[in-house]
């Protein structure tokens, strides 16, 4: 995907004589948060995007923050805005993804594009679930007509995916911390997509043979780094399933690519 992408944008530069450019912003010093924007940036120098990097001290005002996004809205080299979430105690997230334009809000988080996902009307959507959608998509796994259960409600993946998985005719159920026995659910599934942050939460007797495992978690135990998933005892049953690391967190930066592409496209025909 990032071989066709890097082409794709060779041959807009080579027409338009313009590159894509994203706008990166981490605020603060959060360890993880450096290692997702410098993977970000690799992969955007890799095909080719122009990648404007700020990184502003932990203390930063809000209104800094706002007025350094309401540049980027107004930059014409500037087609996405990435804010690297989480954001410090002191800033809203709720204003901050608001304050980015729709059209450059290439995280998929502003209103007005959740409001298209619900509508399932043309938009940006956001990167971990459509990297997700895509994974299915491209190893051959049937969605309509299956069962899938969603283990995590979160804006970020479970509401996002459950809708994308609704609107291709999959059969939804979604968990979470309040649902009792999760086993019961979970053993129903023919995709299963774990999205909690709860370290090997999933274990093979909570899964039916055959099933498609999509392991969101990214935790550290022991200085190591796992997935929500008991990858050892679910791959036994499962007929696909995803690892951790290097199952859904190249294809979230991979959509991240997709959609700033699409955003200058769609600039370039505005």
């Amino acid at each position: 995907m990032r071989e066709i992408l890097r082409r794709k944008i060779t041959a807009l530069r080579d027409k338009y004589k313009v590159s894509p450019g994203l706008a990166v912003v981490l605020v603060g010093d959060d360890p993880a948060s450096q290692i997702y924007i410098q993977n970000k940036r690799k992969a955007c120098e890799y095909v080719g995007i122009q990648s404007y990097y700020h990184h502003l001290p932990v203390d930063t005002p809000e209104e800094k923050l706002l007025d350094l996004i309401h540049e980027f809205n107004q930059d014409v080299n500037v087609h996405g805005i990435l804010v690297q979430l989480p954001l410090p105690k002191h800033i809203s997230e709720e204003r901050i993804l608001v304050s980015i334009s729709p059209e450059k809000d290439i995280d998929g988080f502003h209103p007005l594009n959740m409001g298209k996902l619900v509508a399932n009307a043309p938009g940006l959507r956001p990167c971990t679930p459509a990297g997700i959608m895509e994974l299915l998509d491209r190893y051959k796994i049937q969605i309509e007509g299956k069962h899938a259960v969603v283990v995590g409600r979160s804006n970020i993946v479970g509401k996002p995916l459950s809708l994308m998985l609704l609107h291709r005719h999959a059969t939804v159920t979604v968990c979470h911390s309040r649902t009792s026995p999760l086993s019961s659910y979970t053993r129903q599934a023919d995709i299963l997509v774990a999205a909690v942050g709860k370290p090997q939460l999933i274990q093979g007797g909570m899964v039916k043979e055959g099933v498609a495992v999509i392991d969101v978690g990214t935790n550290k135990v022991g200085g190591k780094l796992v997935g929500d998933v008991d990858f050892e005892s679910v791959s036994a049953k499962a007929s696909a399933i995803t690892p951790v690391p290097g199952g859904v967190g190249p294809m979230t930066i991979t959509m991240l690519l997709e959609n700033t592409v699409r955003a200058f496209e769609d600039m370039l025909q505005t």
